[in-house]
């Protein structure tokens, strides 16, 4: 690879340092930062696919097999000395982190729809957020409490904007399914503890509530398929949603590893030829046409939600807060 390849990889790890990290994990940043500036890690990238260049995956690969590094310095040495195993990590795992708590800014868009719902997630990994209506909710000014179950739920914290339309209760669900390339098993060990590690080492509390959602779904025990959004796979999935319920396609920060536009327009399309509702949580380029319609200021490091194609709201990539605007002029 030359030098404008190598230079496209550290300017992921710089905007990943700046965007995502920043304020939220500071050895992730520390490390993110290291990496754009080290030319030996860029290196070890570039002998990589692309889609597996990602910060998360090199550094969640490197604490899955080492733990936690300390900083940049012990990092560099566990990268330097075992990079076929930390290479073999990569190429076969991806970054499915199944982030539950993004279902606190799914859920006022899906307590607006028309009840019962029918929920049918594309990226699934282990189902996580197929189970919103099975969690606690904090948006400071009101609590969403979970049914009783015998796992004790999660609770997500978000920070919502005043205009936000908090629900007084989370949505009615009646079924539910999941379609994933690489489907992950909650009842697991082995793969629960990668899900784990893609948690940033300094989220405690989203580490709990990360397990307690597991917890959850290894009982419930969602349905979830292995197969590709972008095949026959979904079609028939969507012909199995009950009918007297209202079919919800869903996704959050899946589509932007699907590389080709056009595919991911295909995909949009398809969904709406499909259900009556598509709900899209995803960067905003992944998706320039609905950005476009979202006006000229963009958050830095927030994801767009969006309906069917008009945008919702703004929202933090963990779930942490919440910036409706479909109701602005």
């Amino acid at each position: 690879m030359g030098e404008e390849g190598l230079a496209e990889i550290s300017a992921r790890y710089i905007r990943f340092a700046d965007t995502e990290a920043h304020g939220r994990s500071p050895l992730y940043e520390e490390l993110a930062r290291a990496v754009a500036g080290d030319r030996e890690a860029l290196g070890f990238l570039s002998t990589l696919p692309d889609v597996k260049r990602q910060p998360n995956l090199l550094l969640a690969a490197v604490r899955h097999l080492f733990g936690t590094p300390t900083g940049w310095n012990e990092f560099r040495q566990a990268l330097q000395a075992n990079s076929d195993a930390i290479r073999s990590i990569m190429l076969e795992r991806s970054t499915q982190t199944n982030e539950p708590g993004r279902c606190a800014t799914l859920l006022p868009v899906l307590a607006r729809l028309p009840q019962p719902l029918a929920l049918l997630e594309v990226g699934t990994s282990a189902g996580l957020c197929l189970l919103p209506d099975l969690y606690s909710y904090d948006y400071g000014r009101k609590a969403i409490r979970a049914p009783a179950m015998a796992a004790e739920p999660p609770v997500f914290r978000c920070s919502a904007s005043e205009t936000t339309p908090i629900p007084a209760a989370a949505p009615q669900v009646v079924w539910r399914a999941g379609l994933d390339l690489s489907p992950i098993d909650a009842s697991n060990p082995s793969q629960v503890a990668w899900l784990e590690t893609l948690v940033w080492p300094e989220q405690t509390a989203r580490l709990a509530n990360l397990r307690a959602a597991v917890k959850i779904a290894a009982t419930v025990k969602p349905r979830v398929l292995k197969g590709d959004l972008r095949g026959i796979d979904l079609v028939r999935l969507c012909s199995e949603a009950p009918k007297d319920a209202t079919l919800v396609v869903f996704h959050t920060a899946v589509l932007d590893y699907v590389s080709d536009p056009a595919d991911r327009e295909a995909f949009a399309e398809q969904v709406m030829r499909l259900s009556p509702y598509w709900v899209s949580n995803e960067f905003p380029r992944v998706f320039p046409r609905i950005a476009t319609c979202a006006g000229k200021t963009r958050p830095p490091g927030r994801f767009l939600l969006s309906v069917n194609g008009s945008p919702v709201a703004w929202t933090d990539p963990h779930g942490a807060s919440l910036e409706w605007i479909a109701d602005e002029p």
